[in-house]
């Protein structure tokens, strides 16, 4: 039990101490800094919406791969997806939807 609060006191000492080395950095760089963590979490993605009409560019956006991608990552990105996703599991409906139709245009208009 002591040990765990050692090392859990350590752990925090080293952040502190990073955060006390990189405040200043963050500080003065900080709108590069927040775009990078956007980046990160992927807030960057979908501000707009879906697209009213699927095409290889929406298709590619909401899979999350290029639209020029193989049928097997298109089939194991789909199967990922509705896997976290699928409305029997909580998942929206209409995301699933949109999943499948991305996933059904890219199939049909893979370049072979």
């Amino acid at each position: 039990m002591s040990a765990w609060v050692i090392a859990v006191g350590l752990g925090m000492i080293g952040g502190g101490m990073a955060m006390r080395r990189l405040g200043p950095a963050l500080q003065k760089n900080w709108p590069a800094a927040q775009q990078t963590i956007k980046g990160m979490l992927g807030e960057h993605r979908y501000k707009d919406g879906f697209q009213t009409e699927m095409n290889r560019y929406e298709a590619g956006r909401i899979l999350g791969i290029s639209p020029n991608s193989n049928p097997k990552r298109i089939k194991d990105v789909h199967k990922k997806l509705m896997f976290q996703n699928h409305p029997d599991r909580g998942g929206s409906p209409y995301i699933a939807a949109k999943i499948n139709e991305a996933k059904d245009y890219l199939e049909k208009n893979v370049d072979k």
